[in-house]
């Protein structure tokens, strides 16, 4: 079932919360590059939420309020978890693209209990995402496609690596054509690990 949900702040975010009630456990999905029609439809999205309801995991996936260069939409996400927060017991925190940069920007700010991105973006804005990876103090699991050619994501890769994150490089490039339930899968059983 998909609740919509007006995200409080000082901006216009307005999000979808997926999965079943009554659960203890949300997470907080931000959504790929609004400017490239990243949005909370984004199908990497909708396999993870849809993988995580089967784990009685709770989704909020969210717009971005109007484009900000990369502040706005880390001030976003940082209000998506608040919100979540005041609501659920454990709050995971998972990007996609920008929006795994966005989600690595905004974790030090709120109180994730784990930290999951896809193929992050190494700089969101003038933000570097890599440096932001040190003050990270959740467990992180990072994935990337080992052919993508879309972002920079080795320097967060390495920065993940050295904080002795989960890493995992797979086959395929930005999209993950055909992987995606794996991918899903993959993401919802670390995460599902993490907020038990």
């Amino acid at each position: 079932m998909a609740d919509y949900v007006p995200i409080p702040g000082g901006r216009d975010v307005r999000g979808v919360r997926d999965g079943p009630e009554e659960v203890d456990s949300i997470v907080v999905a931000c959504p790929p590059h609004p400017q490239q029609g990243g949005s909370r439809a984004d199908s990497r999205l909708g396999s993870v939420a849809d993988a995580l309801a089967e784990r009685s995991i709770a989704t909020l996936r969210f717009d971005y309020g109007p484009w900000d260069e990369g502040r706005g939409e880390v001030t976003d996400a940082v209000a998506a978890c608040r919100w979540a927060r005041e609501r659920y017991d454990r709050v995971g925190l998972f990007g996609y693209s920008f929006g795994g940069g966005v989600a690595i920007l905004a974790a030090p700010e709120v109180e994730a209990d784990a930290l999951s991105v896809l193929a992050p973006a190494a700089t969101i804005g003038d933000r570097d995402v890599a440096t932001a990876v040190a003050g990270i103090g959740v467990p992180m699991q990072i994935l990337v496609g080992e052919r993508d050619e879309t972002v920079e994501w080795r320097r967060v890769l390495e920065a993940a690596r050295e904080r002795g994150a989960t890493v995992e490089r797979v086959g395929g490039d930005h999209f993950f054509v055909g992987q995606r339930d794996r991918i899903a899968e993959t993401v919802t059983s670390w995460l599902a690990a993490e907020l038990a």
